[in-house]
């Protein structure tokens, strides 16, 4: 059997085949004429800006969505008269995980199952590898389920029915670098054991060169088809932007954040475990750790969100039990879902969030018009924010978070899933808003941004178990970048990730 695979493979057989495909969405042309065809047993990227037409793309290709014009194909099926069958054939990961959170690990898995026709018995040979590492869970509800969890039960589920395509799109956006290398390390035997032909989108470069094809989209347009270092080389202004100049931030002596022996308990679980650390006014600190290692925990404990089962923290001065309404009103927030309103204007967005936080009508239209300014946003004033490309979203968003001068910004993966140009756009952002001396406490799992950190912590089952700057960190690890520091500590965990 396998080496008929390797026949078919070698003879390139296409199994998907797409021809002057477009789509439009009133004004915008999602999808502008583009033409490609993917190999049998390929891995097939699909990379390109936010905005470049990769969603649309995959919901056409796996019939959820209706073309305006051209043909595509799925192992021979015709994507519009064929769906039916086509669907039998085919697994997909949509960005946002396929799950229904309610229901535990092994009810989605056979729910998956029934859907097909089969059942977790007739196929669990194929996601054994995968399904063994949640199967200890089984009964704990997808919700509940880290990052890296989720991924692999959403794969799992996707594969359940031994589809012979596989579409992935974005499948470890806000997923640890440690559970990412997994995941890959699955997919590539997927392609070896089993012959599965894989397209999938990916912002992450080393995701990318894992490829044997990519096709780069842009402005739903194919600019380039190749390989990977092929494409990455050609339209290297884009996937490797010049490295940010970026200088230590002279952050003052007196601390913004305080913590102290903080913990935190759900039961017997502690998901924080005795943690203490400093961070300086004005610093720009990094705050990161693997899917389930307590970063979002600790955080919301330090925007008041959560309460603190033992130890001490003091937030802009404030203290975490006693006076969490005052952390609120001094601090910003943008999570990678950007906290705006898509069906305001960009100017209705500034306007409720400057009167929330108690600024006059006055000073609101000043900070506004001076905003829209400096990001070039002036001529987008009326528009309504669910039509601006996801870039500018996400600046307008970060604008927003400190549009009432907080002294400290927290930001929870702000820029997952966005390109690297517009996160190197992102950050430059950021560098301003440290030299206006706002503190900024950041958690990311791109470890080229933690370089841009003045200093950064890196949690492991709770605890921290590293901090410094990230040239201290490279030399206290003897390792070449920080990503290399943050497998071994990772690695070292002892507790599950659920």
């Amino acid at each position: 059997m396998q080496n008929a695979k390797l026949i078919i493979h070698h003879s390139k057989e296409m199994i998907l085949s797409v021809k002057e495909l477009k789509k439009r969405y009133g004004k915008v042309e999602a999808l502008r004429g583009i033409s490609f065809e993917v190999e049998e047993g390929e891995i097939y990227g699909l990379i390109g800006p936010d905005g470049a037409g990769k969603t649309t793309l995959f919901r056409i290709l796996t019939t959820l969505l209706l073309a305006d014009g051209g043909t595509a194909t799925v192992d021979g099926l015709d994507v519009v008269t064929q769906y039916k069958e086509i669907r039998q054939r085919i697994g997909y990961m949509p960005g946002r995980f396929s799950l229904y959170q309610d229901l535990s690990v092994e009810e989605n898995l056979q729910f998956f199952a029934t859907i097909f026709g089969t059942t977790i018995q007739a196929n669990y040979a194929l996601v054994a590898d995968i399904y063994r590492q949640i199967e200890p869970f089984k009964d704990r509800k997808a919700g509940k389920l880290s990052g890296g969890m989720k991924q692999k039960l959403a794969l799992s589920c996707a594969l359940i029915h031994a589809p012979r395509v596989l579409f992935l799109d974005e499948p470890t956006t806000g997923v640890d670098p440690v559970s990412r290398k997994e995941f890959w390390a699955m997919l590539k035997k997927l392609q070896r054991e089993q012959g599965i032909t894989i397209v999938v989108s990916t912002p992450y470069l080393d995701e990318v060169r894992q490829c044997d094809r990519i096709a780069f989209l842009h402005e739903g347009e194919i600019r380039g088809i190749g390989t990977p270092e092929e494409i990455l080389q050609r339209f290297a202004d884009i996937f490797c932007p010049a490295s940010l100049n970026h200088t230590t931030t002279q952050a003052e002596s007196e601390a913004a954040i305080e913590v102290s022996h903080l913990v935190k308990t759900f039961g017997d679980f502690r998901a924080v475990n005795d943690i203490s650390f400093s961070v300086r006014r004005g610093e720009i600190f990094g705050f990161l750790g693997a899917n389930g290692a307590g970063k979002t925990t600790a955080m919301r404990m330090l925007c008041g969100l959560s309460r603190p089962s033992a130890g001490e923290a003091t937030v802009a001065g404030f203290d975490v039990y006693r006076q969490t309404e005052q952390i609120k009103r001094h601090i910003g927030y943008m999570s990678q879902r950007f906290s705006l309103y898509d069906d305001l204007t960009v100017y209705e967005n500034l306007r409720l969030f400057g009167g929330i936080y108690g600024l006059s009508g006055k000073a609101i239209r000043e900070k506004a018009r001076l905003l829209l300014e400096e990001l070039g946003l002036a001529a987008e004033r009326d528009t309504l924010v669910r039509s601006l490309p996801l870039g500018w979203k996400q600046r307008l968003a970060f604008s927003q978070s400190i549009f009432h001068d907080p002294q400290i910004v927290f930001l929870d993966e702000p820029t997952g899933g966005v390109d690297p140009a517009t996160r190197r756009q992102f950050w430059e952002l950021i560098y301003r808003a440290a030299d206006r001396g706002i503190t900024v406490f950041v958690t990311t799992h791109y470890m080229d941004e933690a370089e841009y950190c003045d200093r950064i912590s890196i949690m492991v089952d709770g605890e921290i178990k590293a901090l410094d700057t990230p040239a201290a960190l490279k030399q206290q690890f003897n390792a070449p970048t920080l990503y290399e520091v943050f497998l071994q500590l990772a690695r070292a965990a002892k507790r599950s990730e659920g």
